[in-house]
This record gives C-alpha cells, structure tokens and sequence, in this order.
C-alpha cells in the first residue's frame, strides 16, 4: 500500500484548468469570475491536503468492469487499485460556502474540487509510474466505477481491498464517494499496455464529463 498527502502546489493547477472546468473554453471568464476564483484559490492554497492511496496486486481483482475496460486491460501483468481525493477539509470548507449562501463561490469551489480530484489521480500515475520504471513496465489509463459500462456499485467490491487504507474516503449506500471530490478505480500495469491521449471514442458513457470537455473545444 502506497499513500501520499499532498500540498496545493503539487497539483500544479492552472487557472485555465479551473475555467475549463467552468465551462468556459473559448470565451474567457470576465474580470469579476477571475477575481473570485482566484479568491477561492488563495482561501484554499494554505490548508490543502489532497490525498492519494494505491496497491498492486498480480490477480485481476473480480469486477464486472465491462468489455471496454477489460479490452483496455489485457495484456496486463498487474493492477493497481488507487482512491484520490481532495480531502475531507475540502468538502467541509464547501459545506461552510453553501451555508453562507454564496452562490459564486460555491459554483467555483465545485469546479475547482473537480481539477483537484483529478490533478490529485494525476499525482498518483506519476508516482505509480515511477515505482514500474525499474520494471520496464508502463500502465494503461485509469478506469473509474461509473464510467465505460463499469457500473458504480462496483465501489462495493473495491473499498474493501484497501482494509480501510483509502485516505479518509468513504461509500454511501448509494455506492458514492464522501468526501464527493475523490476519484477511484484500477489502472492495468505491465511491459506491454499503454497509456492512450484519447479514450472518449473507446467509452459509450454520453454524460462523461471528459467527453463534455472535449466537444467544447
């Protein structure tokens, strides 16, 4: 089991990283959305503590990933299995902004949880990368429970491979992830998988949020 806390600076967030989350992609965000969000950032910067866990193991772990993902998958020599997340000092700072009724903030603090969720998995390939250099190995992307045909319930047989290690992240009865702005899943390790740039074409998923992104621009 690998664990790593991190700090804001580790991300390396952009502010158009924040804005693309948004929903502005050719249009740039006015002057007052650029001062909150970087209010927002500058509130958050000194007490974020994203996180991330991972494992690996040799078996194929037993879910029902669906024919996408197990096609991404073979060839592979090992899992990794992971949980990212912007933390539970996240969600409770998003909480107090919906008490207080600012709107502004809240939409930016959603948005900016997101990129942390990500840039945090994103974090955690680089380390897992390096511990499989001296392997020669390389990874596929990560495949997450809700996406690809992999249904979200599927979270119910992925937490407790972790013996509770999953970074403060815990399963509703629904299958969702608290604190919400987290990320899980499995990532295929071995000589001769790959990591592609592009998947959307490969996922029947409509609703991705990637998929959105990516048509946006």
């Amino acid at each position: 089991m690998t664990q790593k806390v991190l700090t804001y600076e580790d991300l390396g967030i952009t502010a158009t990283d924040i804005f693309e989350q948004m929903g502005y992609n050719d249009a740039a965000p006015d002057a007052a959305t650029c001062r909150e969000t970087q209010a927002v950032v500058d509130e958050v910067r000194p007490w974020l503590a994203p996180c991330f866990c991972y494992l690996v193991q040799k078996e194929q772990p037993d879910f029902d990933m669906g024919r996408i993902i197990l096609r991404q998958l073979r060839g592979s020599e090992a899992y990794a299995l992971f949980v990212c997340t912007a933390g539970e000092t996240y969600e409770a700072y998003q909480q107090r902004l919906k008490k207080q009724g600012d709107m502004v903030r809240v939409f930016i603090a959603d948005a900016l949880g997101s990129v942390i969720a990500e840039k945090t998995a994103d974090q955690m390939e680089r380390h897992l990368q390096e511990s499989i250099d001296k392997l020669g190995w390389h990874h596929t992307n990560r495949f997450s429970p809700g996406y690809c045909g992999w249904h979200v319930s599927q979270q119910q047989k992925l937490f407790p491979l972790f013996e509770g290690h999953t970074c403060g992240v815990t399963l509703t009865g629904s299958s969702l992830m608290v604190p919400i702005k987290s990320v899980s899943g499995i990532i295929g390790l071995g000589e001769k998988v790959r990591r592609l740039d592009y998947t959307c074409g490969l996922c029947d998923f409509k609703q991705c949020y990637k998929r959105k992104l990516k048509l946006a621009k």
